[in-house]
């Protein structure tokens, strides 16, 4: 498959210290509770001022559940690959700096996980968060393939395309990193294959080939 543009210095930047900043709110969170962290103590544990925070974040909740900025550097760079790369290959492609961010800090995808479960409060906005997601790949899909914003078409992608995502995420974050598992770049890989494939039923062949059985 084809590699994604690489990020420069400046955003590599900019999603460190945003991955610092829910680092930071998820870990004190876990320790205290939710009602007992505010944004300012998130914002010395990063050594950076609330003001720094608001330039990333919206609220402590945003923080601790990603706010729209993943999914507006993933947008940013779908919209700038060719014409010609087909729509599953392009969102795939888009989202690998997300995924290798997720990587890169397993830990904290946990953690998320486990405050949010832990928190059922954060659920509505979470939800409220994917939706948003979900539509605003939905507009960039209609624009890209110049169809009407009403077209069902984009919102089936995202929808699909989404779900892949997630299942990926969901049998990464499960696994037991010690044990040599696949990545996350792989699982999404493998998922969005599936999804380009108009979802084929698997054979008993092709389950034994990839190792499922």
């Amino acid at each position: 498959m084809s590699t994604a543009p690489a990020l420069g210095r400046r955003d590599r930047k900019k999603l460190a210290t945003r991955a610092a900043l829910s680092a930071a709110a998820l870990r004190l969170v876990a320790e205290h509770g939710l009602d007992n962290v505010t944004v300012e103590q998130i914002s010395e544990a990063c050594d950076v001022s609330s003001r720094t925070f608001f330039n990333y974040f919206a609220s402590k909740d945003d923080a601790l559940l990603g706010g729209d900025t993943e999914i507006g550097h993933a947008l940013e760079m779908f919209r700038a690959l060719p014409a010609g790369t087909s729509l599953v290959e392009a969102l795939r492609l888009a989202f690998i700096p997300v995924i290798h961010q997720m990587e890169d800090h397993r830990e904290t995808v946990a953690l998320r996980m486990r405050v949010v479960s832990e928190n059922p409060q954060l659920l509505p906005r979470l939800l409220a968060t994917g939706v948003e997601s979900e539509m605003a790949v939905a507009a960039a899909v209609a624009d890209r393939l110049n169809l009407p914003a009403d077209h069902p078409f984009p919102a089936v992608a995202a929808a699909v395309t989404g779900a892949a995502f997630r299942v990926a995420l969901m049998r990464w974050a499960n696994d037991d990193p010690s044990a040599g598992q696949a990545t996350l770049a792989k699982l999404v890989d493998d998922a969005f294959d599936m999804v380009a494939s108009g979802l084929t039923e698997p054979t008993p062949q092709t389950v034994a080939a990839r190792g499922d059985a």
